[in-house]
């Protein structure tokens, strides 16, 4: 379940204050408004691999989140097909990392790098000699914290793992128990674990309750996220600072197995990104309001066949900007961006295959618009890419 989720310009490197963030969170959404004009100028993609990265189909680079300084995480598949984490400065440089105890074989290793907070800090999850999952938090210095779900199974593809931090260090995670039912995680920053579960989630194995990523948790402690209820059908909730649960879903979702509602990530004034499966297992974008209305939508050229659609994460920024990737009617991935006003924006990385399986994956978008993800290129090899923030929005802030 775990393993199916599946040179940076340095734009706010001047732009850490508050009051400056907030100018350019402003002047970012006005240049995303402006995405569907004529006259924009398309910012350059950059491409970018880990040095250590192997080069057989099934490897490469995996980039995931990106912050606002430019830094971005992730992780990478070498020639052994072993899994090691990075962190790549928004000068390009890349530094590799592995918790203590991450195992040296094939699949194992550093094999998710899920989120990073403001500070640089990201957390995750590594896979050991066992096959067994840990959790991990690794500070901007480098340094390692390991933690372990006490609920969580000790066998093979079992355990604990980090899907999102916010900046004081609050993580939402994941566990897997020894019955096969995975489980919300909350660890504070002084190591205190709180297990949850929406009301109607039901206990079946290799499903439960699904967090969020990245952006999924905001610095009041309200994370959203989805779970499978007796018939498998997925629904999203939030859950409130206080413990509190709101499920929702939108009203076009199917109802069968696997179909349903998840929730993917939510801003500050609580906006979620979802998508939902319909009964005929097309996948669409959706937007839940504050005020619990639900909104659906859909990217031209995306594919209506089962599987196809809006299926990739859908992760939103503070601005209200979306991005993720839709799957066209030839099974090829494509990359979007989703502006506040709802100008939708479509991208390719050069290079990126037209095959099955194949094509652009964008994962994350900081808070002034910029995106990193991954593409497979014809021969089925993974690279990382970003795709900076508006040039205009850069040279007023500059």
């Amino acid at each position: 379940m775990m393993t199916n989720h599946i040179t940076f310009y340095q734009f706010c490197s001047a732009v850490r204050r508050e009051g400056a963030l907030a100018l350019c969170l402003a002047l970012c959404m006005l240049g995303l408004g402006l995405s569907g004009s004529a006259h924009e100028p398309r910012p350059t993609i950059i491409t970018f691999d880990a040095p250590w990265a192997g080069t057989g189909a099934g490897q490469g680079t995996f980039p995931f989140g990106v912050i606002l300084d430019g830094a971005i995480s992730g992780w990478y598949i070498d020639a052994g097909n072993v899994y090691h984490g990075f962190v790549r400065a928004p000068d390009g440089k890349i530094t590799k990392f592995d918790p203590p105890g991450a195992g040296k074989g094939p699949g194992q290793g550093t094999i998710e790098a899920r989120g990073m907070n403001r500070e640089g800090a990201v957390t995750g999850c590594f896979v050991d000699s066992n096959n067994v999952y840990h959790g991990y938090l690794r500070a901007p210095d480098g340094k390692f914290t390991t933690f372990e779900a006490p609920w969580a199974g000790t066998g093979a593809w079992q355990g604990t793992a980090g899907l999102s931090i916010t900046p004081a260090g609050l993580i939402l995670g994941t566990y897997e128990d020894a019955s096969g039912v995975w489980h919300g995680l909350l660890r504070a920053p002084d190591g205190t674990l709180t297990t949850f579960d929406p009301p109607g989630m039901a206990p079946i194995a290799g499903e439960g309750t699904d967090p969020g990523v990245f952006n999924a948790i905001i610095p009041d402690g309200a994370s959203t996220g989805s779970y499978q209820d007796a018939n498998s059908v997925f629904h999203g909730y939030l859950r409130t600072w206080d413990g509190r649960f709101v499920t929702f879903d939108d009203p076009h979702a199917g109802t069968g197995a696997w179909q349903g509602t998840q929730g993917y990530s939510i801003s500050p004034e609580g906006t979620i990104s979802c998508t939902y499966g319909d009964a005929n297992n097309v996948w669409h974008g959706c937007l839940r309001a504050p005020d619990g209305t639900v909104r659906s939508f859909d990217v031209p050229g995306a594919g209506t066949g089962a599987w196809q659609g809006l299926i990739g994460y859908m992760i939103m920024n503070p601005a209200g900007a979306i991005t993720s990737f839709y799957v066209d009617g030839d099974d090829v991935s494509h990359g979007f961006v989703r502006a506040p006003d709802g100008i939708i924006t479509k991208f390719d990385v050069p290079g990126a295959g037209t095959g099955t399986d194949q094509g652009t994956f964008p994962l994350t978008i900081n808070p002034v618009g910029a995106i990193t993800g991954y593409y497979i290129d014809a021969s089925g090899v993974s690279h990382g890419f970003l795709r900076p923030a508006m040039p205009y929005a850069f040279l007023v802030m500059r």
